[in-house]
């Protein structure tokens, strides 16, 4: 990876940019883009769409979702202790001890999830942390000095966790899920402007937000551009690591290579094709069947409208909704390698139709 490339990564990942709360994050990934789109548009809720030959017929969508998983302040007791709710599928059990950044309008107070010490518990009655027994110091003795320094009900409350490498080999860091997804779109941009490669259709670069509280971010801008054909990308989960049941949810490998799925969602001629593509390029890649659902912004824009002709392509990752999510850096490689490869071979006005 270039270094001017790894750089926004860096800057990307570290902005906090919780579900709701996604425009800070977005204005980077816009101004980022921006160079390699001829323009763009913002809708209503913050979804930022880069567009390149917008004038064209055929539109063809690549999308990553930018917000990340989160917690509300919601309740602040008498002698100043916070209690949360979460914001997306925000994980009770690895916050205690964990330092945060709560987002005031005074910009954000440092806090942490703290716990009772080991020393006055009793570790045979001991039960996994829940939503109702987490709570916040952010060092005040009363809840008229919470209040003092701008935290009230409904501030938001990232994780205080930065990207890092690992073993030369991972990118380690919160919120991978899924704004690694909108740096890898970003890099298609620029590959297709720095290779000076012309597109016979108009490709839709979309950061969409609030897909952790339900794909809505997608669900809107599906409508509102009508696409032709979507791919999507996201995260999946490594089963290599300790916990996962492969006979449920398979055999996946970070540094294999990205992970095509089956599916209903999925239109298995738009799936074809991307593995074609993979074959052709000698691009690795792993095979995961969905259920009823993909649990991805997949699922809304292959339902939109009149229906959108919709394939996935995802990241294999270690620790989902932890703070340190992990990814192989050669898989981040060849999601984009295969986005661009795709997109060069894709003609204006295909028909993905089953039956013509």
């Amino acid at each position: 990876m270039r270094q001017e490339s790894f750089d926004f990564l860096n800057t990307y990942l570290n902005n906090a940019a919780p579900t709701g709360f996604e425009a800070p994050g977005q204005k980077l990934w816009l101004d980022y883009i921006k160079p390699y789109i001829d323009e763009y548009f913002v809708d209503t809720y913050g979804t930022v769409v880069g567009v390149i030959n917008p004038e064209a017929k055929y539109k063809v969508v690549i999308e990553a979702h930018a917000d990340e998983i989160s917690w509300f302040v919601n309740y602040i007791t008498a002698e100043g202790y916070i209690y949360v709710r979460r914001n997306g599928g925000s994980d009770a059990v690895i916050a205690p001890s964990k330092r945060v950044n709560i987002h005031t309008k005074n910009g954000p107070v440092k806090a942490v999830f703290g716990y009772p010490a080991i020393h006055v518990r009793k570790p045979e009655q001991d039960k996994a942390p829940t939503v109702e027994t987490i709570f916040l110091d952010c060092g005040a003795t009363n809840k008229q000095e919470v209040e003092e320094l701008g935290i009230h009900v409904g501030c938001v409350i990232t994780f205080d966790d930065e990207l890092w490498v690992m073993n030369d080999k991972y990118y380690v860091g919160r919120a991978l899920d899924n704004r690694i997804g909108g740096f890898m779109i970003a890099e298609v941009a620029r590959l297709l402007k720095e290779n000076k490669k012309k597109l016979p259709f108009g490709l839709y670069i979309v950061n969409a937000v609030q897909e952790e509280i339900g794909l809505r971010g997608a669900e809107m801008i599906a409508h509102r551009i009508k696409p032709d054909l979507a791919i999507i990308t996201d995260v999946t989960h490594d089963t290599q690591s300790q916990g996962y049941e492969k006979k449920a949810h398979g055999d996946l490998h970070c540094g294999k290579g990205p992970v095509l799925t089956y599916g209903p969602a999925v239109q298995n001629n738009v799936l074809n094709m991307l593995i074609e593509v993979a074959e052709k390029n000698e691009i690795p890649f792993q095979r995961a069947a969905a259920t009823r659902a993909t649990g991805t912004d997949t699922d809304a824009f292959a339902y939109s409208s009149e229906g959108v002709a919709s394939a996935l392509i995802s990241l294999p990752l270690k620790y989902m909704h932890t703070t340190v999510e992990t990814v192989h850096k050669d898989d981040v490689d060849n999601i984009i390698k295969l986005y661009y490869e795709f997109l060069l071979q894709l003609e204006a006005d295909h028909d993905f139709r089953y039956l013509k």
